[in-house]
């Protein structure tokens, strides 16, 4: 099993920025597909950006496409996730979360970090 712990939330003005950081322990993350997902207060937890294995191919929520960017450092066993021009509908849990696969053909992952609050005033 892999470990996974989030850092980088925080309370940000709608506007700004923040980048999220995921570290990942054990041999598995270079040949695995992440993911970062979100889940606000009373609402189903939800996928936000996903990236393969080598980091080559990204995929993302509409909500968030041009304003967030998923990236991987297989050498420092870390996802990130930049998030820019936060809204306060971005306002959520993030969790990072590490998929079976080089590339993500279902939604299944398997290991889910604890997630890291991001609160977006208005």
């Amino acid at each position: 099993q892999v470990q996974l712990v989030e850092s980088g939330g925080g309370l940000v003005q709608a506007g700004g920025s923040l980048r999220l950081s995921c570290a990942a322990s054990g041999r598995t993350f270079s040949s695995s597909a992440m993911g970062w997902f979100r889940q606000a207060p009373g609402k189903e937890r939800e996928f936000v950006a996903g990236v393969t294995a080598s980091g080559t191919t990204r995929n993302y929520a509409d909500s968030v496409k041009g304003r967030f960017t998923i990236s991987r450092d297989n050498a420092k066993n870390t996802v990130y996730l930049q998030m820019n021009s936060l809204k306060p509908e971005d306002t959520a849990v993030y969790y990072c979360a590490r998929h079976r696969l080089r590339v993500p053909i279902d939604t299944r992952y398997d290991d889910w970090g604890q997630g890291t609050q991001v609160t977006v005033s208005s």
